[in-house]
């Protein structure tokens, strides 16, 4: 619209633009490890409402196909794979399948892991398993990705660590170990790959009741880790998905090397 002040000349005003319609992902591609998974799902869903196109990723289609079937259903664009996450050449075949640039990769692959038991009391194998697993898909799925993202001089790697990186007398066996060793390759990773236009970023959420419906966790249970937040509860996956979508997008285009803090307040940075 246009208006007269009184000097007598005329000034343009642009309205302004519609913030609804605007999103954080609009022609941008992801890669979903553990995509038909609780967390991995969560993430590609919100990932496809910004306006990515997401290709899941996992072992189990029926799982891969229900997410693509809400993304779908919803207006948004999805593909499935069968990949293995712990395999490289699985993933090299995946990512050579996709045609164009992948501005955004995500792993969300659970490990196998061993928890409640003191460490005094567990098996070497036992704590061992679970740091193999998170040290394997993370550095082979974001690797591979960090190739790619390299010679397209862009891209955001996201990986996924918890709560369990930095707390004490949970009983949680080698995967705490896990978690941090996710947020040391996120750093290291992060500091080679940077010149290049690449980002690298952990998420580290609390446990998130949501992501294991089938366990019908009580009160009782959960009171321990609700007491010990500053906020006085759990993260929802709803927050942990959101903000993974927002790390990956263009404003978020000055951090790397970062964990992202979704713990409630349980650790304090």
């Amino acid at each position: 619209m246009c208006r007269e002040p009184s000097a007598g000349f005329v000034v343009s005003v642009k309205a302004p633009a519609d913030e609804g319609n605007i999103m954080l992902l609009e022609n941008k591609t992801a890669v979903v490890y553990g995509g038909g998974g609780a967390m991995g799902g969560a993430v590609a869903r919100a990932f496809a409402r910004e306006g990515a196109t997401v290709h899941l990723a996992g072992r189990t289609l029926a799982k891969l196909q229900k997410v693509a079937e809400d993304i779908t259903t919803n207006g948004g664009r999805a593909t499935t794979a069968l990949v293995d996450a712990y395999d490289s050449d699985s993933i090299a075949a995946h990512l050579a399948s996709i045609d164009g640039p992948i501005d955004v990769c995500f792993n969300g692959v659970s490990v196998r892991e061993t928890q409640d038991i003191a460490l005094v009391s567990m098996s070497v194998e036992d704590f061992v398993r679970p740091v193999e697993d998170a040290a394997r898909t993370n550095f082979l799925t974001s690797t591979a990705a960090a190739r790619r993202m390299i010679e397209q001089g862009r891209g955001v790697i996201l990986m996924l660590s918890a709560s369990s990186a930095r707390e004490s007398g949970f009983e949680m066996g080698g995967f705490s170990l896990a978690c941090a060793s996710i947020e040391c390759l996120t750093r290291t990773l992060a500091g080679e790959v940077g010149r290049y236009g690449v980002r690298v970023v952990a998420l580290r959420p609390n446990f998130t009741p949501e992501t294991h419906p089938e366990w019908n966790l009580g009160d009782d249970t959960l009171k321990p880790l609700i007491a010990g937040t500053a906020l006085g509860r759990l993260p929802k996956l709803s927050e942990v998905a959101g903000t993974a979508a927002f790390v990956a997008s263009d404003h978020a285009g000055a951090m790397t090397g970062a964990v992202v803090n979704l713990t409630c307040g349980a650790i304090v940075d």
